[in-house]
């Protein structure tokens, strides 16, 4: 028989546990969490912030007491994100890690911030915090790129381009037309991931280990300090909102990257040779290892690609969660991997995108050669029903003498569409104001977060 392996324990903040056992429950966690550093260090300031205010007899922290650890935490955060803030894997986490340096700056100090409260607690609120600012500059990154898109449109508003639908000629459009549905669609698809943000913008902080604690806890102070919307009031819920928090977020994920896949392949299709309509720039293409006159689409490529990849992100988180009992469980850890993976997709996708468009040109000869008179078919059919025929045996002679039909001059069929939201109808200052009010928004919650933190990490008088 083989000999038994021998066991090791290493020592923690929680006690000492097996090797191998802390290195596969700990797993990437002291990677991952170098980005909640910083936001669990405000959610450590709320809270000893309010311990200092409770009305408990002794003072678990006097103002003194609390500006101490609030400027240290100031100083572990500043020193995360120079680099210089390492999670080791004893810390496990960055919560634990972040104790362990007040710790040994703080002494005691260090050892009481963790009063009435849970690293349930903290994992929860950091993550919320984290969410909504990355959400945030998702949401900027849509912008951007629907503002590219629609700069696109103005330029080549009339320019004659096929309509397709089942990728067949089906009628005249515009370049214009067809840049501008991708910028409303991503504006439509904003709606989505706002609310994913409105979700995330209630706060966990003081439901400790999911069941609360027998201290005066002030929740609404915790909410307000750390600018969210509302406490969650439900301790229990607050608890098992994780995952479902992560959940909302990479579904909401997966409707800009959708709209994003279909324009990468709009674009991949269409600057093929044997369409033309655009130009990709250099830059944004790669050549082949053995064939002199390639340049391939690989970008456009990997934005499908990585679609997928967040479609099925949003399915694993889910699943996760399928059969979890209430109450925290550890499969909770690996929903933040996938946030943040999701996340980072999505952000890339956008800026990469947006410079894309930023040198995408038109190519008129190419547009225009495309027009066959199949195109202007409906056309036809609607100005014999101008004349007084009943559209469907319109529809019929149209159809039953389609090699007779002559082709129309697409520029005028594009003029002729008038109505709203049409190749002629497109409100360009509609989609400006739509911009604008966007970014007003986006900017007034980030404006309110930074006033609350502010304030939150100034020094307190007694």
């Amino acid at each position: 028989m083989a000999a038994m392996k021998k066991t090791t324990q290493t020592q923690t903040v929680v006690g000492r546990i097996d090797a191998d056992v802390l290195a596969f429950t700990v797993g990437k966690d002291p990677v991952l969490d170098l980005d909640l550093v910083a936001w669990d260090c405000l959610g450590s300031a709320a809270h000893v912030t309010m311990l200092s205010r409770m009305p408990h007899a002794p003072r678990l922290f006097t103002a003194a007491e609390r500006n101490a650890v609030v400027a240290e935490l100031a100083a572990i955060a500043s020193a995360a994100s120079a680099g210089r803030f390492a999670i080791a894997e004893a810390d496990q986490d960055c919560h634990l890690a972040i104790e362990r340096a007040l710790t040994e700056k703080l002494g005691d100090l260090g050892r009481r911030v963790h009063t009435g409260r849970s690293r349930n607690d903290q994992v929860a609120t950091a993550l919320r915090l984290y969410l909504r600012d990355q959400l945030l500059g998702c949401m900027d990154e849509m912008t951007d790129l629907a503002e590219a898109l629609l700069k696109f449109a103005k330029r080549h508003a009339r320019l004659p381009m096929v309509g397709r639908t089942h990728l067949q000629p089906a009628m005249p459009s515009s370049v214009g037309l067809w840049a501008s549905s991708y910028a409303e669609g991503l504006l439509d698809d904003l709606v989505v991931v706002r609310a994913a943000y409105d979700f995330a913008n209630r706060c966990p902080l003081g439901s400790a280990a999911s069941y609360g604690v027998p201290l005066p806890t002030d929740r609404a102070f915790l909410a307000r300090a750390l600018a969210f919307r509302e406490p969650i009031h439900n301790v229990l819920h607050a608890g098992n909102s994780r995952g479902k928090t992560e959940s909302v977020a990479v579904s909401a994920l997966c409707q800009p990257m959708l709209t994003l896949s279909r324009l990468a392949e709009d674009l991949i299709l269409f600057t093929m040779p044997e369409f033309g309509y655009f130009e990709i720039p250099r830059e944004f293409c790669t050549g082949s290892s053995i064939m002199p006159q390639k340049y391939n689409p690989d970008v456009c490529e990997l934005i499908r690609a990585k679609a997928a990849k967040v479609v099925g992100l949003s399915t694993g988180v889910a699943a996760i969660l399928k059969a979890m009992a209430g109450g925290y469980n550890r499969d909770l850890q690996d929903t933040k991997e996938m946030l943040m993976e999701a996340l980072a997709t999505t952000r890339a996708s956008l800026r990469i995108l947006t410079r894309l468009v930023g040198g995408l040109k038109p190519v008129p000869a190419k547009l225009r050669a495309a027009f066959g008179p199949g195109v202007f078919a409906t056309d036809r059919a609607l100005e014999l029903v101008a004349g007084g025929m009943a559209f469907r045996d319109a529809y019929h002679q149209v159809r039953d003498h389609l090699d007779e039909l002559a082709a129309m001059d697409p520029d005028a069929a594009v003029a002729a569409k008038t109505h709203l939201g049409a190749t002629a109808g497109l409100d360009f200052a509609m989609y400006a104001a739509w911009l604008r009010h966007e970014r007003q928004t986006t900017n007034a919650d980030r404006r309110r977060a930074d006033r609350a933190f502010a304030k939150l990490m100034k020094p307190i008088a007694d």
